[in-house]
């Protein structure tokens, strides 16, 4: 009895322990699986880089986060610092350019052959403002004869003084005198290009105004051809406009 006792407590115990085995076994199983689902879940649904395979064991795989979408955030001040530059960055090129991109206005007086008095600009429309002729250098007033004769073919060209004419703007509103800076229209003709083709004047790329470059440097390459004003070959013009100012301040 004693002997069928004890075996009985040792079958209990080792039942007992299988149990608790299966138990452990059981917790350890859980423990695995439902850490690393929580742990996924953490991470707001990426794996953490382990996966379960048909047989139930764990296999190994990475995962770069260089494949996955980002959005990097920078700080509000520099935000703010970015937002600030397009601000001025637009304030700039609006103040670069003219309010319209032309106007009439009625001259008052020829000055020389690049440079116009007018009245009716939009800014200040009952006083005189001056125009300089956007792409073209006319010989100063004191490089006789060009000079004059430069002058006289603009007022010619111009005509009745009453009868308005077209200004037409580009990039640049003025120059660093604060001159408007205009291509002149007359009866549909850009007198810019007419006082460079008659030889009455020199054309000079002023940037950023390139509107009319191909017109004028054409105007010019005739007038050379041709022999005109400045470039006659009897008496030609043997410093430019822009030479003799500076010699001659």
């Amino acid at each position: 009895m004693k002997i069928k006792s004890k075996m009985k407590n040792q079958g209990a115990e080792g039942r007992g322990q299988g149990a608790g085995r299966e138990v452990a076994r059981r917790v350890s199983l859980r423990a695995n699986f439902g850490g690393r689902g929580q742990e996924e879940k953490s991470q707001g649904g990426f794996p953490s880089g382990r996966t379960s395979g048909a047989g139930g064991r764990g296999e190994s795989f990475l995962l770069s986060t260089c494949t996955l979408p980002c959005s990097p955030r920078f700080p509000t001040w520099v935000q703010k610092l970015a937002m600030f530059a397009c601000l001025l960055l637009l304030v700039s090129c609006q103040a670069k350019n003219p309010a319209t991109t032309s106007t009439q206005v009625r001259i008052a007086r020829v000055v020389s052959g690049q440079t116009l008095e007018v009245v009716g600009m939009a800014e200040q429309p009952n006083l005189i403002s001056q125009v300089r002729l956007i792409g073209v250098d006319a010989p100063d007033l004191r490089q006789r004869p060009w000079g004059n004769q430069s002058k006289e073919f603009l007022e010619k060209s111009i005509g009745d003084l009453d009868k308005p004419v077209m200004l037409e703007f580009d990039i640049e509103a003025k120059d660093t005198i604060g001159r408007t800076l205009a291509y002149v229209w007359k009866d549909d003709k850009l007198l810019n290009e007419q006082v460079v083709k008659q030889g009455y004047a020199l054309f000079v790329e002023r940037s950023p105004n390139h509107k009319y470059d191909q017109r004028l440097e054409r105007a010019q390459q005739w007038a050379r051809i041709m022999g005109q004003g400045i470039w006659s070959p009897d008496k030609p013009m043997r410093q430019t406009p822009t030479e003799f100012r500076r010699l001659n301040r």
